[in-house]
């Protein structure tokens, strides 16, 4: 992106360098921000791992895509004289067709899988009927818009109305009582397709009254596969991200190198405030206890768990889950089934969740050395340290073997869900986005 505006705007030759297996992608990147011809220098993957001699190997090495010298490619994407070709603008159509020829449900449903407007998994066909159907659960008119979406920060944002939300809520399976929440979240911006390679997935958090007026889940089972609401809006979340942005195909759109399970249905359920022994989600983000609120979750990758708060090591147990979460990679949601947030609670004193929260803030430590270790951590933490930005620049300064806080307070949040089958609990890696109004959108 860099390049693009150095080149277009400013008429300097770059040579931007890549490794081979982001060709689409970076050439798709340059294509959206209107300039398909900019000039690439492609090196084998991977450079994680890889020694100085390796590398300088690379360098003079063969270029993957092109079968050329790598530096020959540097040097005639430095000296050769852009072109008014090179530099120009140019549009194309971002938009899908509202309807598709009528045939047999079988072709369709081939349709769909082949232009990539599906998970792979079996849809319910968007006919006419059906999402003017779909459309009854909003008073909101077809053609407003509702949001817009990206995969990256890199790439455009394309924006879709209150029927396009409708038409992949009907896919996912999901009924119009349910429209108002999916409404919601596509209002977010907050994608549940984002295209890093980390493969990465969304989480949706519903609070308020309309948990019950549609039969959402928040007891046993609550983050599994059995009710319809939860699952069904969870998907329709995934489907609209997907469509809503322009597409996820890997390699393309979607560069998950491992791809993550929880995307198909975006980790949906409905808190426990009933049981909880703190304020609602919701309530602690500053909304009322009677309104109905969705909140979404970006990030999340993976989960730490155990059973129960034990009487003598429970402080050390969470440590060493919270330890066991990468430090940038994942911020801290604590997800607790009511008995432990209870047991939390009467162990600590924990009479409100921030208590609980800033506890947990305190006690998520690393050795200063370990922490600067991490990858991620010099990819994305090191530099804005570097930089004087706090807090990072202070924790920069920690001696090897001194202990330095992981993440931030702000980045640590608690929910409670489940039927206290058992006192089990997890600390999921995935850091809060954003909370929005679901009564706006009924």
């Amino acid at each position: 992106m860099h390049c693009v505006t150095l080149e277009s705007t400013y008429g300097v030759p770059t040579a931007s360098v890549h490794t081979h297996v982001f060709e689409r992608a970076v050439r798709m990147v340059a294509f959206a921000k209107g300039m398909p011809r900019q000039r690439f220098v492609f090196v084998p993957q991977p450079v994680m791992g890889k020694s100085p001699a390796e590398l300088r190997a690379y360098a003079d090495g063969i270029d993957p895509v092109t079968d050329r010298p790598v530096m020959t490619e540097v040097i005639d994407a430095l000296t050769k004289p852009l072109t008014d070709e090179d530099t120009k603008r140019v549009s194309f159509e971002r938009s899908t067709p509202r309807f598709v020829e009528p045939d047999s449900e079988d072709a369709l449903q081939q349709r769909f899988l082949d232009n990539n407007w599906t998970d792979k998994l079996p849809i319910v066909l968007p006919t006419r009927e059906r999402v003017d159907a779909m459309l009854h659960g909003t008073s909101r008119e077809p053609d407003e818009v509702v949001g817009r979406m990206r995969p990256t920060n890199h790439r455009e944002a394309w924006e879709f109305t209150v029927e396009k939300v409708a038409v992949n809520a009907v896919m996912a399976g999901a009924r119009p009582e349910y429209l108002p929440v999916i409404l919601a979240m596509a209002a977010s911006g907050v994608t549940a397709r984002p295209s890093t390679t980390s493969s990465s997935a969304a989480m949706a958090v519903v609070n308020g009254p309309i948990r019950g007026e549609i039969g959402m889940n928040w007891g046993t089972g609550a983050l599994g596969p059995y009710n319809h609401a939860n699952a069904t809006i969870g998907r329709a979340y995934s489907l609209l991200s997907q469509n809503g942005q322009g597409g996820s195909e890997p390699g393309k759109t979607y560069l998950g190198s491992m791809g993550n399970a929880y995307g198909y249905s975006s980790v949906t359920f409905a808190e426990h405030e009933e049981r909880s022994p703190w304020e609602p989600f919701h309530v602690q983000q500053g909304f009322k206890r009677e309104d109905s609120v969705v909140s979404l979750f970006s990030g999340v990758r993976g989960t730490a768990y155990t059973l129960g708060v034990r009487e003598r090591y429970w402080r050390q147990h969470v440590q060493n889950l919270l330890r066991g979460i990468d430090p940038h990679g994942g911020k801290p949601t604590f997800v607790l089934d009511p008995i432990t947030a209870r047991l939390f609670m009467e162990r600590g004193g924990f009479d409100t969740a921030a208590k609980f929260l800033d506890w947990a803030c305190e006690i998520a430590t690393l050795p200063a050395g370990v922490f600067w270790d991490y990858q991620l951590v010099q990819n994305y933490t090191l530099p804005p340290a570097l930089n004087g930005v706090e807090p990072y620049a202070t924790w920069l300064k920690a001696k090897d073997d001194e202990m330095t806080p992981m993440w931030r307070r702000k980045d640590f949040q608690v929910l409670v869900v489940g039927g206290e089958t058992n006192g089990y609990w997890r600390i999921f890696g995935g850091g809060y986005s954003k909370s929005v109004s679901v009564d706006d959108w009924r």
